[in-house]
């Protein structure tokens, strides 16, 4: 059994890559009962500033889960930081004692800090990551990664910077413009139902969120702005992943906050 959290298709990549029929968590979290059962149970998920989305958050204390081996794939585009032990630090105070972590290098798709036509261009060898973390699953393998001194230096000026401007990560910088047309895209790929469209223009129901950037990726008439943006021409979702893919992982219908 495995679960993912997907906003430009990446985890979703993963996820395909390691079971034919993963599940979503902004699609399990509708569930009232939240509880699984399996010999083997996976996440994966993206690495926010070294940490987990609020979702997957979200989905981890509210869920019962029981296996006999529990691993986490995490993916992330410059630095896994100190990703690795707080995943199993959060995991473990809600109940999770995790076997098995491993970050995967791909696309960053932070567009504040990031061109998506120069982290395209890089070859990450993500193939070869997923095919290592099968193979330890396959073998049961146990690990823990433990942070390097970069590595915590680098979660610590972050962790400072958005606790200085926390507009950079908590989506107050996301700009719903003009040139919307109503396609409702936006509102279809977000994973936690924060997007309405009215009168034909779409309108964001809180100005706080996940600040996974799905809706801003996916517009395809480049309508939704950030503050900063390394490239505002260039947007990304992963070759191997389709936008329908990311509406049936993330579209919460109707659903009102």
């Amino acid at each position: 059994m495995l679960f993912y959290y997907t906003a430009t298709g990446n985890c979703l990549y993963v996820a395909k890559m390691m079971e034919e029929n993963p599940k979503s968590i902004p699609q399990e979290l509708k569930k009232a009962k939240l509880e699984y059962k399996d010999d083997i149970i996976g996440i994966v998920a993206p690495i926010y500033a070294g940490e987990l989305p609020k979702t997957v958050r979200r989905f981890i204390g509210s869920a019962k889960f029981e296996a006999n081996y529990f691993y986490m794939i995490l993916t992330y585009g410059n630095r896994d930081s100190v990703a690795g032990i707080w995943s199993y630090n959060y995991c473990y105070s809600n109940g999770i004692d995790m076997n098995y972590i491993q970050t995967i290098k791909m696309v960053d798709n932070y567009l504040p800090a990031f061109d998506m036509e120069e982290q395209i261009a890089m070859d990450k060898k993500e193939d070869e990551q997923i095919k290592i973390a099968i193979e330890n699953i396959q073998k049961r393998v146990h690990f823990i990664p433990s942070p390097t001194k970069e590595g915590i230096a680098a979660y610590k000026m972050v962790s400072q910077r958005f606790h200085e401007h926390p507009e950079m990560n908590n989506g107050e910088s996301i700009i719903m413009s003009n040139r919307c047309v109503g396609c409702q895209i936006c509102k279809q790929v977000c994973p936690i139902g924060n997007i309405k469209v009215i009168d034909g223009k779409a309108k964001r129901k809180n100005k706080v969120c996940d600040f996974c950037l799905a809706c801003v990726h996916h517009c395809p008439f480049q309508a939704i702005d950030l503050v900063t943006d390394k490239n505002p021409k260039a947007r990304y979702r992963h070759f191997g992943i389709t936008l329908k893919d990311i509406v049936k992982s993330n579209d919460q219908g109707e659903k009102e906050l």
